[in-house]
């Protein structure tokens, strides 16, 4: 007898909260993201949710710190419902400084034959440790990160492609950002899909929409186990039916999603091609994609491409709303200035969606 009991189990297991990577280019809305999903608390490692009305613990400054905001979501089960690390490349800063202080060394390298990114990735998986604790006592947690855009060759094949990858663990023998991709339940990659219009005659790129990617490609690094499409608009409005909270969940079996509001381009296209020609009392839609927009301001913006998050984000991000707010939600004043200096507001949207290198 070896003293334990065995207990086999089948099936999903209901209500489970879920561990996430959200990276992608700075500025596009990891943060943002992650602040819609169920109450969150944030351990702000850079100090990206200033300007937002979240949560948030102390930013911590030393690596110990970190730690110990983490055991205290575990030991306090009702302060929030989601955990988010932002970021987690600057929490590697962190756990690198800790190692070098406690070895005695002014840089990881000092250690000599790798051993550095060694410790540093023994001391990252004790993070990782604590959050998969925080996770199975019923919290979701969050790591967000950034990208960098790194030289890749196959062993099996000729030449070499460009490749987004986590900044974590960008030297050799540092598999911090391995580790974080195995550890998560889904790793999702936002970046800015280009706009091409026709000016003149000439294919011009306009702007860039912002959309996330679900599935592993050769160019970069995603995963779920929900049964994603493969690209979708960097929306929480996408995946929130997948995501518990405790005091109500939704989820639903991976074989049967439900159907995501209508706001891929290619829908996009086909609204603004069944749409009849506009009037004075042109109607916003009465379902899906712009339910709820003041339709002069939803017109606006299908007219010059620009999707609705995009809106959202230069509100927040100019201060207009102190937090994340629908643009179905926006006060009736805000909407009036909007659409009044709206050639001001797609400028600014413009610059503020470049597009990828």
């Amino acid at each position: 007898m070896t003293g334990f009991d065995i207990k086999i189990e089948r099936g999903p297991k209901a209500n489970k909260p879920i561990k996430a990577v959200i990276y992608g280019p700075e500025g596009i809305g990891k943060s943002t993201f992650a602040a819609q999903f169920p109450n969150p608390l944030f351990i702000d490692t850079e100090g990206s949710t200033d300007l937002m009305d979240v949560m948030r613990f102390p930013r911590p400054e030393q690596w110990e710190q970190l730690l110990t905001e983490v055991e205290a979501v575990i030991q306090n089960p009702t302060c929030c419902k989601t955990l988010v690390i932002d970021t987690g490349d600057w929490a590697e800063r962190l756990c690198e400084a800790y190692v070098c202080r406690k070895g005695g060394k002014d840089g990881i390298e000092d250690f000599g034959y790798g051993k550095g990114y060694t410790y540093a990735k023994e001391e990252f998986g004790r993070v990782l440790d604590k959050l998969s604790k925080a996770n199975e006592a019923g919290f979701n947690i969050v790591v967000t990160a950034h990208c960098i855009i790194r030289k890749f060759e196959r062993p099996d094949e000729m030449g070499a492609y460009d490749r987004y990858e986590l900044k974590l663990g960008n030297k050799a023998g540092n598999h911090c950002a391995a580790l974080l991709k195995e550890w998560a339940d889904c790793v999702l990659f936002a970046n800015y899909k280009e706009i091409v219009t026709e000016v003149n005659g000439k294919n011009k790129v306009q702007s860039g929409r912002r959309v996330m990617y679900t599935t592993h490609a050769p160019t970069w690094d995603a995963k779920n186990r929900f049964g994603l499409k493969e690209e979708l608009p960097f929306e929480y409005e996408q995946i929130a039916q997948f995501i518990p909270d405790t005091a109500e969940t939704t989820q639903e079996p991976a074989g049967e999603p439900k159907k995501a509001k209508a706001t891929t381009s290619d829908t996009r296209k086909k609204k603004s091609a069944e749409k009849p020609e506009k009037t004075a009392n042109t109607e916003a839609p009465k379902d899906g994609y712009g339910v709820g927009v003041n339709p002069e301001l939803f017109n606006l913006c299908e007219e010059n491409n620009i999707h609705l998050c995009d809106l959202e984000d230069f509100v927040t991000r100019n201060g207009i709303l102190s937090r994340p707010t629908p643009a179905k939600d926006f006060p009736a004043g805000l909407v009036k200035d909007l659409i009044r200096q709206f050639d001001d507001v797609k400028d600014d949207i413009y610059k503020h969606c470049p597009v990828p290198f």
